[in-house]
């Protein structure tokens, strides 16, 4: 098996579990304190966006952890949660305000839209070998 395709493999193992974390912070502030859809979506793509940095610096790109993380973070912040939270509330407003599709379900589609891009961009930009990184 490839390196790349071992990194695809742990990078869509993280973000499965990133699904499960956001679905259940959209589930808590949408359901259980009432917050609007599109609130909610921002606030639990962020959840998730936190979750699955940590793991990525931990599992992911483990090999190219350095001392910047928190240069890392904000950069994944700024690149993976930008496409994220705009992926996601545009395919929520569309799906769930537009079509009235489930909100559940229509952020589970939005994250699938997201995740190939979101792939590239962590790859290419964010966690970068030591010595590439600038």
């Amino acid at each position: 098996m490839s390196a790349t395709l071992k990194r695809i493999l742990k990078f869509y193992f993280v973000g499965a579990i990133g699904i499960v974390v956001q679905l259940l912070v959209l589930t808590g502030l949408k359901s259980g304190l009432k917050l609007n859809y599109l609130s909610a979506t921002l606030l639990a793509v962020e959840a998730a966006v936190v979750h699955n940095f940590l793991w990525h610096e931990r599992f992911t790109w483990a090999e190219r952890r350095s001392r910047a993380a928190l240069s890392r973070f904000l950069k994944f912040n700024l690149s993976n949660g930008a496409v994220s939270m705009m992926g996601n509330v545009l395919g929520m407003a569309q799906l769930a305000g537009v079509a009235k599709i489930n909100y559940l379900l229509a952020n589970f589609i939005s994250i699938g839209g997201c995740s190939l891009m979101n792939f590239l961009v962590s790859h290419r930009m964010v966690f970068l070998r030591p010595a590439d990184e600038a």
